[in-house]
């Protein structure tokens, strides 16, 4: 009578343990799946700015002239050191951007685990307090998240410095410069506050509101 009781439970027949036999299918693994994808999102267009650092450091040689052929709208040796350092804060920051990005991915994959596994004595109390904890995966994904904007941001700034180079600095009134200068900071502007950071604070309050209904079945 036993052994037919066990085989008539949930998931008995496919090997998987009584009560997690639709896992894969909760919302829990649906939110998680969704976060994993976006993660990979970020990271692919991390390494496509990243590219553009180094067209960007390409750029910096001295005795460059601009396009205007007036010596005195040609950029001087500041322009150029302020584009690499621009260009090195902005690949710093992707390079971040996308380790934070790799490191919650692989928390997120633990996470769906975490029931499995186990670290012997004081490191399995403290990493799974911590390290698997959401406050520690928030954390990494807003490190993530604001590392990429701050890079768009920088990145920004140092096509700036290549506009003044190949067009004729700011300072010297080229209609060129300015209307390159104005185009790619408003667009660059309006992607980041309309379309970038909208669906960041979302996916944040998401990961919030899932917690805070797990704490919710969890005491019922």
């Amino acid at each position: 009578m036993k052994q037919s009781e066990e085989l008539q439970k949930p998931g008995a027949e496919n090997g998987q343990q009584p009560g997690r036999a639709d896992e894969k299918d909760s919302p829990l693994e649906k939110l998680i799946d969704v976060h994993s994808k976006a993660l990979d999102d970020l990271v692919n267009v991390n390494s496509l700015f990243t590219i553009a650092v180094f067209i960007g450091l390409s750029f910096a040689s001295p005795k460059q002239h601009s396009l205007e052929n007036r010596p005195e709208c040609d950029a001087d040796p500041v322009v150029a050191k302020t584009l690499v350092t621009y260009e090195v804060i902005s690949f710093a920051c992707f390079l971040v951007s996308s380790l934070a990005a790799k490191s919650l991915k692989v928390l997120l994959n633990f996470y769906k685990i975490r029931d499995y596994i186990e670290l012997v004595g004081i490191p399995d109390k403290c990493l799974r307090k911590i390290i698997l904890s959401s406050t520690w995966r928030h954390t990494l994904f807003m490190v993530s998240a604001l590392a990429s904007a701050c890079g768009i941001i920088f990145l920004t700034l140092s096509m700036v410095n290549v506009v003044q180079i190949r067009l004729g600095k700011l300072s010297c009134g080229s209609v060129y410069t300015l209307k390159s200068v104005i185009s790619l900071t408003v667009l660059v502007s309006a992607a980041l506050v309309l379309l970038y950071v909208p669906p960041v604070i979302f996916a944040f309050f998401a990961r919030m509101k899932e917690n805070s209904d797990k704490k919710q079945s969890n005491t019922v």
